[in-house]
């Protein structure tokens, strides 16, 4: 979806006329409007901040994250010590900004993601935050995730992380939040070198586990037949540098100490999710109304000018 939008961007900017036409994201972007009840069997909500943020910055995303309206939120700070700790390979001395509230939620709730300032989280969406929270272990919560300015968003996974062990008490398991983490970099990875959009990825991932999940492949060979259904059924072309990394991600998935029972019915969840979504942009492109039809009038109304040049 980015790139389909960048795409139409790049077009009007090559015409002498321009149109206003809303920002699209399919991330949600609701914010709390009245300040929520204190749940006493789960505990207050957590807001994690990057500790490179400036403390204009840190205001602006308290902001975002509606901190300053919830006096019961309980504040921490994830550091380049959390990454190291949190993501495999991580960088110690990273810069962080993405930060993220994460609000615990009755067992059997499932993942509530809501990106509150998606122009300035430029790689991950929503979908793929969850799918990766999903692999990590985080479940029942309900999380909030915004930046001060455009950054990937990677980082705020290990705020998550760090928010949900402090939240729960439980300990997630380092095999697992180290393959979510590379789940993450293979779901931005292909949707920006791939031609592939970020729902697109974002299902393909899914079903691929949700198919893991009902078949419990023993070898990679299996793992890697059933990542090759997917992609034919999805009618997604990957390079085979790319299908191997992925082959290679699902392969140590498959491998991961899971509940797949459990997990089964969290990914049909996801995958219904994203299913919409798709839905909803095959919709806009198709009707008469909202932004892609403001798209095809205005080129549209870009031909009935040039062509009046020659009348």
């Amino acid at each position: 979806m980015k790139k389909q939008v960048i795409a139409v961007v790049a077009a009007i900017g090559l015409a002498t006329t321009s149109i206003a036409a809303p920002t699209i994201s399919l991330a949600s972007t609701a914010t709390q409007t009245n300040k929520d009840a204190v749940n006493e069997k789960l505990g207050v909500p957590i807001a994690v901040y990057g500790d490179s943020l400036t403390a204009d910055e840190k205001e602006k995303v308290k902001k975002s994250l509606n901190v300053a309206a919830d006096e019961e939120t309980e504040e921490i700070t994830v550091t380049g010590a959390d990454i190291a700790k949190y993501i495999q390979d991580g960088n110690p001395r990273a810069r962080l900004y993405s930060s993220a509230k994460i609000t615990p939620q009755d067992k059997g709730k499932g993942l509530a993601i809501n990106i509150v300032t998606p122009d300035d989280i430029t790689e991950v969406t929503s979908d793929m935050y969850a799918n990766a929270m999903l692999t990590a272990g985080v479940d029942n919560a309900k999380v909030d995730v915004a930046a001060p300015k455009p950054v990937t968003g990677h980082s705020a996974l290990a705020g998550i992380y760090k928010a949900y062990e402090s939240t729960t008490g439980k300990k997630l398991d380092k095999d697992r939040t180290d393959v979510a983490n590379q789940e993450l970099n293979v779901a931005t990875g292909l949707a920006k070198n791939s031609n592939v959009s970020d729902e697109k990825v974002s299902q393909l991932l899914t079903e691929i586990k949700q198919e893991i999940a009902k078949q419990k492949p023993a070898t990679k060979e299996e793992v890697a037949q059933i990542v090759d259904d997917k992609l034919s059924t999805l009618n997604i072309q990957l390079s085979d540098q790319d299908r191997q990394m992925l082959v290679d991600l699902m392969d140590k998935i498959s491998k991961l100490d899971i509940d797949f029972s459990k997990w089964s019915s969290q990914l049909d969840d996801l995958n219904n999710t994203i299913k919409d979504k798709l839905d909803n942009i095959k919709n806009d492109i198709n009707s008469d109304t909202g932004f892609w039809a403001s798209v095809k009038n205005f080129f549209q109304n870009l031909v009935d000018t040039v062509k009046g040049w020659f009348n």
